[in-house]
């Protein structure tokens, strides 16, 4: 079976120097607005806590929100764990309404990154014995239902106003394009249960194999097992994918030993829970399209995006996506967007 994408979209790292956040931010922002140019279906961006990078998805995406007109804006991942499910509920509203029904929230459960240095700042008592687990993302589903609270005469008021009290502004749909970051498969299966569509990216756990791909199609099996046929969720696959075409000669040595220094990470599995790393896809449109095309996962999806890589700066990612839609996501049978919804 050979791969074809329906949906190409990139997921970026958000970076910025310490003592200039607005310009990396920026840089951040007009890459979203370049991907939409270029006819991309996605951008999405990294969450993360004490980095140098986006600390709160929703507020970024809010803003992207007002700079493109078609592009889906995602979030990869939001740590359920720091977040309180029915105010993060809240933001994701709003964004979602600022971008007119574009939002693509992703999560992840469990211990969230860098807890034993913010948790007492983020919770009030004894965080450690608190539950935040994937319960927290169903209360925030809970939330994003929009149903009223109270019994049928609960109202509330304000000014000029009478009304039924419910998570606000309520932006239906949302809750249909919730996603989550599965690597294991207690989490996969969760996530097929709960009708969340599945995020799988070039990390995963070996649970059953030390090969990447068998376990990834794995994890893939396990998720479409509990996804209600009624409404099959959608799966996107993460791959890191550098191309070389139109990058000069420094900047080709720069990348090839990007890859190479990460390539020993992809041997074997890591760590008590045995990661796995997909290799860096770095060479050629023509190397690439070859490499893609023999991927098991790809030819089991349609749905591919690009994971920029942290180290890079704005103007190697624009030359990425631009080589990625001119030379390589067409030979899947992908056409650019063109239509402009603003």
């Amino acid at each position: 079976m050979a791969a074809q994408f329906t949906t190409v979209s990139f997921l970026t790292p958000g970076n910025f120097l310490d003592d200039d956040p607005y310009t990396g931010l920026e840089d951040t922002l007009r890459l979203f607005e370049y991907g939409e140019r270029l006819g991309f279906d996605g951008g999405w961006i990294r969450q993360r806590h004490l980095e140098h990078g986006v600390g709160s998805a929703a507020v970024f995406l809010a803003a992207a929100a007002q700079r493109t007109g078609r592009i889906e804006l995602g979030a990869a991942v939001i740590p359920i764990g720091y977040e309180s499910p029915f105010r993060l509920a809240e933001d994701l509203s709003l964004a979602d309404v600022l971008s007119k029904g574009r939002l693509q929230p992703g999560f992840s459960a469990g211990t969230p990154p860098h807890a034993e240095l913010i948790g007492d700042l983020v919770f009030d008592g004894d965080w450690r014995s608190y539950d935040l687990s994937h319960g927290r993302i169903e209360r925030l589903i809970d939330n994003l239902r929009g149903d009223f609270l109270g019994d049928a005469d609960t109202v509330i008021q304000s000014p000029g106003n009478t009304q039924r009290p419910r998570l606000q502004p309520h932006s239906p749909g949302l809750v249909d394009r919730l996603w989550y970051g599965g690597g294991s498969g207690r989490s996969v299966r969760w996530a097929g249960t709960h009708g969340l569509n599945l995020l799988s990216g070039n990390i995963v756990t070996g649970e059953h194999s030390d090969d990447f791909a068998t376990a990834q199609l794995t994890l893939i099996d396990e998720y479409r097992g509990r996804v209600d046929s009624a409404r099959p969720g959608r799966v996107a696959v993460g791959r890191v994918i550098v191309p070389l075409d139109s990058a000069d000669r420094a900047t080709r040595e720069r990348y090839r030993a990007y890859a190479a220094s990460r390539h020993e990470r992809t041997l074997a599995p890591r760590g008590e829970r045995r990661i796995l790393f997909a290799p860096d896809i770095v060479g050629t449109s023509e190397e690439i399209i070859e490499r893609l095309h023999a991927d098991p996962v790809l030819a089991r999806t349609s749905e591919l995006r690009l994971e920029l890589p942290y180290e890079f700066h704005r103007e190697d990612y624009e030359q990425i996506l631009h080589d990625t839609v001119e030379s390589i996501a067409p030979a899947f049978g992908w056409k650019p967007a063109t239509v402009d919804a603003r």
